[in-house]
């Protein structure tokens, strides 16, 4: 493998590490130096340990923006791409503004992480695909911050040590999240119902939220972990590839798709065998526990946008009926299928596949072709070992 391919096939991996990195570097040295009462390094001199203990407080709460930054481009978002290219100068001058021999780090990963995120550009470039209904929680979160933050400042006069925007903002926040630490209250009726208010939204917007937001993730979860795909993870596929059926060349069709230069081609896998589905599931493949010959299998399983499909298992009928409903489904993708028994190869092709192979007349020729030409076969699987 060339060198362009290896970094093209490890290039994203390498974004995601680095990012992963900086954001617990900011987020160990964020907390180290808030409580900092002096200011050591280079830049001493310039750096107000008030300004040092506001960088460290900033960096930690960077580090975090940082974490769903790289649980983002584990994903391939465009946008945690954009956000990623943001705070990587933020936590490199937060580092500096920190002025400490332990922030040295994060500025050196930080600046080594900001080019191998540009350069890395192409990889991650998956939308964000939220549904109406995260929208409107995400919108109803922060319309009732801007209530509370707009009304809390309007009547700042009728709340204790509530004379900022900020202020209003830290009321709004500490209220609606039911914190309420009772450093600032109302002290008239009108500032005590709007306070209710307050509450009654807030917590209203933030169980909505983490109901619609939060919900999917642990639906994909536990989806993940019984081994099914749900029907949002099913809805982002396009221009995959269909594997059809569990079989004694699966094993070697998945190894060689993990092996894919590219790296960009999704692989589904439609099996009836709920226990080789989760095992699978493990492994970080996608799965979907189903009949590969059933036409609403398929249908959910986008067929209709599929690139290619693989038929390979040990029963050449029922491969024959997966083949006939994928093609009834599908006129034009392309269909490959392994023929157990030779004698099966036409039968497979009259049921729609565009190419049959017999895994057993190829390893009759290489046998033969190892037997009579030794210096032609090493070569030959020499040659096809380094593609």
């Amino acid at each position: 493998m060339s060198l362009y391919a290896r970094w093209n096939q490890y290039g994203a991996r390498l974004t995601v590490a680095l990012t992963l990195a900086v954001a617990l570097l900011s987020v160990l040295t964020g907390i180290a130096n808030i409580g900092a009462q002096s200011v050591v390094g280079p830049l001493a001199a310039f750096v107000p340990p008030s300004v040092q203990r506001v960088a460290g407080f900033t960096g930690a709460l960077t580090g975090f923006l940082m974490l769903t930054s790289a649980i983002g481009l584990r994903r391939g978002l465009r946008l945690a791409w954009y956000s990623t290219v943001v705070l990587l100068p933020v936590t490199a001058l937060q580092g500096l503004m920190q002025s400490s021999p332990l922030s040295v780090p994060l500025i050196g990963l930080s600046l080594i992480a900001l080019p191998n995120a540009v350069a890395n550009r192409r990889r991650f470039d998956r939308g964000l695909d939220l549904s109406i209904s995260q929208l409107t929680a995400l919108a109803a979160i922060v319309g009732a911050q801007i209530y509370g933050t707009v009304g809390t400042y309007a009547l700042r006069d009728d709340f204790t040590t509530v004379s900022t925007p900020v202020d209003a903002f830290y009321y709004t926040l500490v209220t609606a999240s039911t914190v309420g630490y009772g450093d600032a209250a109302p002290t008239s009726q009108g500032a005590r119902l709007f306070g209710m208010s307050v509450v009654v939204l807030g917590t209203a917007s933030f169980a909505l939220a983490l109901g619609t937001l939060l919900g999917p993730a642990i639906e994909a979860r536990l989806s993940r972990a019984l081994g099914r795909m749900t029907d949002s993870q099913l809805e982002l596929l396009d221009n995959h590839v269909l594997i059809l059926g569990y079989g004694d060349l699966t094993e070697a069709i998945l190894e060689e798709f993990t092996r894919d230069v590219d790296g960009e081609t999704e692989v589904l896998l439609i099996t009836p065998d709920s226990k080789q589905a989760q095992r699978l599931s493990d492994r970080d493949f996608d799965v979907l526990i189903g009949d590969p010959s059933d036409e609403e299998t398929l249908s959910r399983a986008h067929i209709g946008d599929a690139r290619a499909i693989l038929v390979a298992t040990n029963n050449d009928a029922e491969d024959a009926l997966s083949v006939l409903t994928a093609r009834h489904l599908n006129a034009d993708v392309y269909v490959v299928a392994a023929a157990t028994n030779r004698e099966n190869i036409g039968k497979l092709e009259r049921a729609g596949a565009d190419t049959v192979i017999s895994p057993q007349s190829i390893a009759g020729q290489l046998l033969v072709r190892a037997a009579l030409d030794r210096r032609g076969m090493d070569d030959a699987v020499s040659q096809f070992t380094e593609d």
